[in-house]
């Protein structure tokens, strides 16, 4: 014999199935529009559960966590992390043919005038190769110990712009006044200026911060061997774009924000087209 389903009183409703599981009973309906739903389609809510589609809507609705200054939230500083690894490649690179690699992509400030513009980035991605390892060890510190509060509160494509940018403003500063350089200074005395703009404008105490500066400052001009332009011009052009990050109205921020960066660039290349390097022309 075969079982038979026990018969339907007249009037009797019959159980409530899931509305994306027909075949399953289910009792329990979504709080937002009250739909049938079964274990597998129940989502945690406030109060109760609701459907998937309820929840997928409720998403859409939620605006994205900002960072402090515009852009993503910053979760894991990645930029920072890509940049230091960048350094260390370059530098493990200059462990095999140190002499090759610093002639062939150091900051020359003669070679950018007849075309090498891309020394003016590649030199802020190379440091003293061995025995000097305490220009490496200190600029990789400083963007390890710096750099993830910063990416956090500007975001990570402005960190990067930040990074970027001081890097090539300290490399305009040898081109224009110096002889040569390498070495990612230019870009942490941006992140330094950046890091006083950042602290002022949250109201911290920031004396701390111009300590850092001013010691920083005073070694550059007592220690051979140091560029002071690629120091000075990345301070410089560090702090300026940090104040247009930081400093912008919110209302229309992101538009003065790219406006700042494409200013900056602006100047850079007029600087590059029109001016010699005068450095190089003051030992000829």
């Amino acid at each position: 014999m075969t079982s038979q389903p026990p018969p339907t009183h007249p009037g009797a409703e019959a159980a409530p199935t899931c509305y994306r599981h027909p075949e399953r009973e289910t009792y329990v309906r979504c709080q937002r529009c009250e739909r049938s739903i079964c274990p597998d389609c129940m989502r945690d809510a406030a109060v109760g559960h609701q459907c998937v589609e309820c929840v997928q809507e409720g998403n859409r609705s939620v605006r994205p966590a900002q960072a402090m200054f515009g852009g993503a939230a910053v979760t894991k500083p990645r930029v920072t992390w890509t940049l230091l690894i960048i350094n260390v490649l370059a530098y493990l690179a200059e462990l095999t043919r140190a002499d090759e690699i610093i002639n062939t992509f150091a900051t020359s400030s003669v070679y950018v005038f007849y075309g090498e513009w891309w020394r003016l980035l590649t030199g802020a991605f190379l440091h003293a190769p061995p025995p000097s390892f305490w220009h490496i060890l200190f600029n990789m510190w400083a963007l390890y110990a710096i750099g993830p509060e910063l990416e956090r509160r500007l975001g990570s494509l402005r960190f990067a712009a930040l990074y970027l940018l001081s890097a090539l403003g300290g490399s305009i500063a040898v081109y224009l006044f110096g002889l040569w350089a390498y070495g990612a200074s230019g870009a942490i005395y941006g992140m330094f200026g950046a890091l006083f703009v950042v602290s002022r404008k949250l109201g911290f105490d920031a004396r701390g911060v111009l300590w850092l500066i001013g010691i920083n400052i005073v070694l550059t001009f007592v220690v051979p061997g140091i560029s002071w332009q690629g120091h000075l011009g990345g301070l410089v052009t560090g702090t300026a774009i940090a104040a247009a990050f930081v400093y912008a109205p919110r209302k229309s921020r992101n538009a003065v924000q790219l406006a700042a960066v494409v200013a900056v660039l602006a100047v850079m290349a007029v600087i590059l087209l029109t001016l010699p390097p005068y450095g190089a022309i003051a030992v000829q």
